[in-house]
């Protein structure tokens, strides 16, 4: 069993921002930025604490952020808000007892999203990369038929996203905006998790960055959820935790090494 992890510690990382810090019981083995989900219009950095907590009790440091969220904020707002938390991260590393200067990504949804994008468009300097149940292709996602277009929502998490009603009327953002458009071969390595039942973002959202990443000659895992929805319970299960964790340290560790010339 994981020990106790200390009391939360909050601190202001930009203007109007804060950050929630998650210490690793013993000496951590480097620190991941968690980012949570809500379509980009809802949550904040409270979100799923018992999930962080858990990841914190396998030796990883955790720290939350907020971003800034639609309408009030559009693409790439929610980007340099998450590289600005980076920044933050990496000028207080010591001072988080983060025992390493390797940094990770871990997003659940919109948090997804925004994590490979920041993981697969530099700079980011990130050593990790895990994407819970995220999408990868704006166009793909969230095209609709007429008949679809007269029965679905009119709008979807990737509008609030980039702030238009009309996807098709904006390619080239749409493109910047999907992660798969920045697949390059030394992307760090990916852990991508999804629930064959997922309702709300199709599994073959992470299947396609998954393939993706493998033909472009960068490192991923495709963990599937057999009879999981949308943030389903099953994300938040011991093994689940442990094996996010695993792959973590894995990657944290081996990345620490390699900067240390050892």
């Amino acid at each position: 069993m994981s020990d106790p992890v200390k009391a939360v510690r909050t601190q202001e990382f930009a203007l109007g921002l804060r950050l929630d810090v998650y210490p690793a019981p013993a000496r951590s083995c480097g620190t991941v930025v968690h980012l949570h989900g809500g379509g980009f219009v809802a949550g904040d950095r409270t979100m799923h604490r018992e999930r962080m907590q858990a990841l914190a009790g396998h030796g990883i440091t955790v720290v939350a952020p907020d971003y800034r969220l639609a309408p009030a904020a559009r693409f790439p707002d929610q980007v340099e808000d998450v590289r600005a938390a980076l920044g933050w991260v990496r000028g207080h590393l010591d001072e988080l007892g983060a025992g390493t200067d390797a940094v990770g990504l871990w997003g659940a949804s919109a948090g997804a999203v925004l994590a490979a994008l920041v993981g697969l468009s530099g700079p980011a300097d990130v050593q990790a990369v895990v994407s819970w149940f995220g999408f990868s292709d704006i166009a793909a996602c969230y095209s609709r038929s007429p008949r679809e277009q007269a029965l679905l929502p009119p709008t979807s998490p990737a509008h609030a996203l980039l702030g238009v009603d009309d996807l098709t009327a904006v390619p080239d953002l749409v493109r910047e905006a999907s992660p798969v458009s920045h697949v390059h071969a030394a992307a760090p390595p990916f852990l991508i998790a999804h629930g064959d039942r997922d309702r709300m973002v199709d599994i073959g959202e992470s299947r396609r960055l998954h393939e993706e990443l493998t033909r472009a000659g960068a490192r991923s895992t495709l963990m599937v959820l057999g009879g999981a929805g949308h943030e389903d319970p099953a994300f938040d299960e011991q093994a689940t935790i442990a094996v996010t964790a695993a792959f973590l340290r894995s990657h944290l560790q081996t990345a620490t090494k390699q900067g240390d010339g050892s």
